[in-house]
């Protein structure tokens, strides 16, 4: 039995008696192929994983069954399984050991959620430490703090989606989480991390699978999943997704929940050495959109938690879809093509009746009948070249690429003339007057359009100076022209960066790696002030060390992370703005922690994932009307959680599993400001 290492090809000329050569080559989408040449006849070979890795077993073929020149070929489709993936993607654009890389990223595999049975995005992430839920505008969309930075944006297979929408869980393979600055490979990015969703891809071997959840509230949630191949050489193959989810919530008057999506995915081997994959994705998602409950002083006012502050029948409606391809070329043994594009598109709906001032001493709040109308169109495409050389003793994986992504968008905010009658939040009256239709909001408070350029180079070179010793070192060079129109007042601004990243690990033994690294990010600012002018761009710095270990061989892994991050000229939401259209720039923020996370399996049939972070964010250089010394809104100092599964191993009940999962979330500020 031979174990395959963890490379891009490997070669061993008689293994075994009777076998003369075998080969194994990485191919893209987790495939491996594997040749295998017989001495006098072709043999006989049999593939299956194992703890380390892929385990393929050889028997020499008897001399009846020989052919010159025969030789057998394998090709193997894997998906890791379990709590502990030992490679990710998102942290080098390459499919890299976790060992390698000098900077905190975490990894929630597809194990973890079926076993949670996720079906949102936010409580895959509570598995992740330094993560925290942001503000979902009144519950319709994901966003999200890392280490006390808002992210607005969600990548999906690498591709920026900032999209008005929730991502499905349904086709996730597995989510990577890279904490601190990304800039160097994914351009124009808060400093906090990256959010990169990973879909499963099309196999080779035909599985159908239909399941259907059930939960309070009256959730039902029916999917399917469908794969094969579509001819007999299994070169062409297909995945298909399918989700309808239903529901009521848990706040007053049964408001439905009404979602469906659909995925269909198709990947073509048009050679050994070139993969098509074409993707498209569309959702529907009608629900009701609910800010929630406010703050009377500095608390949150005393009220059951299912009491809406809006009307009964405020909602919001998305309709998003995107399609795009990746194309894979294998230039030779070493070096490899990457050419990918994609176009997404969300246009959302919605009418309530939105809070805006509450009366602390009576209770009364003001509220204003409004209605968004926005589009948003995103096109994405990259070029990169991938590979692998040697200088001297030294060797270097290499990517250099180039992408150009556009944002573009537009969209009206309009009212009701007159007054929208108050609620008494202790003793709510509802429908006072009949919720107005959409041509009833007469008054145009906001006609906005902009479109965002953004066109970058870069390179990056993981350096292994000797087996234990590695240098990555990257830089990237971003140009962005911003084009607005607010209310008819046009504004522009052009600005451009350069982003570094280096980092280097060290490893003593085997299973231990020590790294340290420092980055940068720099991200447009995408909002305008009330003047209708254009905020300065943002800029982040980080500075982290850590350790990463392996234990059980390998079946447990580690992380423990120390970071100092700050970032400059941040948009934050205009307090004096009850429509949440405008912002206003903080002047500097700066986030500093620990974090730990572990993952894997103890023993057979016990897993385990578990995370804790310290979170020393404040805003050390306030302005309009944000104090110095404040602490961000949504970031908790101290969060942890804890989930472990066990399955029978043996026995009349083997297969029977059970799960247990703990989440704490400490004290969070409500505004910047820190009044409640």
């Amino acid at each position: 039995m031979l174990v395959l290492p963890n490379q891009n090809e490997f070669q061993q000329a008689n293994p075994i008696a009777g076998i003369a050569l075998i080969s194994v080559t990485s191919l893209p989408n987790n495939r491996v192929r594997v040749a295998i040449t017989g001495v006098d006849a072709p043999p006989v070979a049999v593939v299956s994983p194992s703890p380390q890795g892929l385990a393929l077993t050889i028997t020499p073929g008897t001399e009846t069954t020989a052919t010159d020149g025969d030789a057998i070929q394998v090709v193997v489709t894997g998906q890791e399984d379990g709590y502990a993936p030992s490679n990710a993607t998102t942290a080098t654009r390459t499919d890299t050991p976790l060992r390698d890389i000098p900077q905190s990223i975490q990894v929630i595999p597809r194990q973890v959620l079926e076993d949670q049975q996720v079906i949102r995005l936010e409580d895959a992430l509570r598995n992740v430490s330094g993560v925290a839920p942001g503000d979902n505008f009144g519950g319709t969309r994901d966003q999200f703090f890392i280490r006390g930075f808002q992210q607005f944006n969600i990548f999906r297979n690498g591709f920026r989606d900032e999209r008005i929408v929730f991502q499905e869980t349904a086709t996730i393979e597995r989510i990577e989480v890279l904490k601190g600055p990304a800039s160097v490979l994914f351009g124009s990015l808060e400093p906090g991390g990256i959010i990169n969703v990973i879909s499963e891809r099309p196999l080779s071997e035909p599985h159908y699978i239909f399941d259907i959840q059930l939960g309070n509230f009256g959730l039902v949630r029916p999917q399917l999943d469908f794969t094969g191949p579509l001819n007999e050489d299994q070169t062409v193959r297909y995945r298909l997704n399918a989700v309808y989810e239903g529901a009521n919530g848990f706040r007053d008057f049964d408001q439905d929940i009404q979602r469906f999506f659909v995925s269909p995915v198709l990947s073509w081997d048009i050679s050994e050495n070139t993969n098509l994959l074409f993707e498209f994705e569309y959702s529907y998602d009608e629900r009701p959109f609910d800010r929630g409950i406010v703050a009377i002083g500095d608390e949150v006012a005393d009220i059951p938690r299912d009491r809406i502050l809006g009307e009964p029948d405020d909602f919001l409606e998305n309709t998003a879809y995107s399609l795009g391809y990746t194309l894979e070329h294998e230039l030779n043994q070493d070096w490899q093509i990457r050419n990918a594009f994609r176009f997404s598109s969300s246009e959302t709906l919605d009418l309530k009746a939105d809070s805006n001032s509450v009366d602390e001493d009576t209770g009364v709040l003001s509220r204003i009948f409004a209605s968004n109308d926005d589009i948003r169109h995103l096109f994405d495409a990259q070029l990169a070249m991938i590979g692998s050389f040697t200088t001297g003793a030294i060797n270097h994986d290499m990517v250099v690429g180039v992408d150009y992504f556009r944002n573009y968008s537009q969209g009206t905010n309009r009212e009701l003339p007159g007054e929208t009658p108050v609620l008494d939040i202790f003793n709510p009256d509802y429908e006072v007057i009949p919720q107005p239709a959409l041509e009833d909001l007469t008054v145009l408070t906001r006609d906005s359009s902009s479109t965002l350029d953004v066109f970058g180079v870069y390179v990056q070179d993981l350096v292994s100076i000797t087996d234990n010793l590695k240098l990555l070192l990257g830089g990237r060079f971003d140009f962005a022209d911003q084009e607005s129109v607010f209310n008819s007042s046009p504004s522009s601004r052009y600005d451009q960066a350069f982003n570094p990243r280096i980092g280097l690990i060290y490893q003593p033994i085997e299973p231990i790696s020590l790294y340290a690294s420092y980055s940068r990010s720099f991200a447009p600012n995408f909002g305008t002030i009330s003047d209708g002018e254009t905020l300065e761009p943002e800029r982040g710095t980080q500075y982290e060390i850590g350790a990463r270990a392996e234990f059980l061989g390998g079946r447990l892994v580690t992380n423990l992370a120390l970071y100092n991050l700050t970032k400059v000229n941040i948009a934050d939401t205009d307090p004096n703005d009850p429509t949440f259209t405008f912002f206003v720039p903080i002047g500097e923020q700066r986030s500093r922690g620990v974090e730990l996370d572990v993952a894997g399996e103890i023993l057979p049939g016990w897993n385990l994932i578990t995370s804790y972070a310290y979170t020393d964010a404040e805003i050390t250089e306030g302005t309009f009307g944000v104090p110095d010394r404040s602490r961000p809104a949504n970031v908790p100092e101290h969060s942890s959680s804890l989930w472990s599964t066990y399955e029978i191993q043996n026995g009349d009940l083997q297969g029977l599993g059970f799960g247990l999962g703990l989440f704490f979330v400490g004290e969070r500020q409500g505004d910047n400001q820190n009044t409640f």
